[in-house]
């Protein structure tokens, strides 16, 4: 009987395993490198968009030139890191900050749905501006960490790049000396 692992094991097996994955992936560097960053952004929004996202998610990895192996990876990653979950309050604070529409936040109070059919949307209202209070926080938190991964994704993927080349020289050195 095979001992079963530990979670911050299997998470980091996963991550390494989706990263052999990304930097196997056919295309060029600038085509990885995109479609990662794409994937890892979008799934900042997807909770606020309740998975609506995956709707455009092929067409805009396609009309964007980058890979969709990458994107899909990048995308897993995204849901790994648990990024989209922790950066939720500060994106909903962010959202509040651009746009000050009062969501009625500060007090939560139960409505009842007599109220909603009298005419009374207060509720559905402060509902619908703290979805998008966190929708306009997540969108910037996506563009940020898309720029960001794309180009920690080229530096990752140039060195790795070397790493194997160099490693493929010795094994030509080793065989033709013997």
């Amino acid at each position: 009987m095979r001992k079963k692992t530990s979670f911050p094991n299997r998470l980091y097996r996963a991550f390494k395993l989706n990263f052999l994955r990304l930097f196997r992936t056919p295309g060029g560097v600038k085509k990885i490198s995109l479609g990662f960053s794409i994937g890892f952004g979008l799934e900042m929004i997807v909770i606020s968009t309740a998975c609506l996202v995956y709707l455009i998610f092929y067409p805009v990895v396609k009309l964007s030139g980058g890979s969709m192996p990458a994107a899909i990876i990048g995308n897993v990653v995204g849901k790994l890191t648990f990024l989209p979950i922790l950066l939720m309050p500060l994106a909903k604070m962010l959202g509040e900050w651009i746009y000050p529409a009062a969501s009625g936040s500060s007090k939560v109070r139960e409505a009842r749905i007599l109220d909603i059919l009298q005419g009374d949307f207060s509720a559905v209202q402060a509902i619908l501006h703290g979805g998008l209070h966190i929708l306009i926080g997540m969108s910037i938190f996506g563009i940020l960490s898309s720029v960001i991964s794309y180009y920690v994704i080229q530096y990752f993927h140039n060195r790795n790049a070397k790493r194997r080349l160099a490693k493929r020289r010795r094994r030509m050195i080793v065989s033709e000396s013997a």
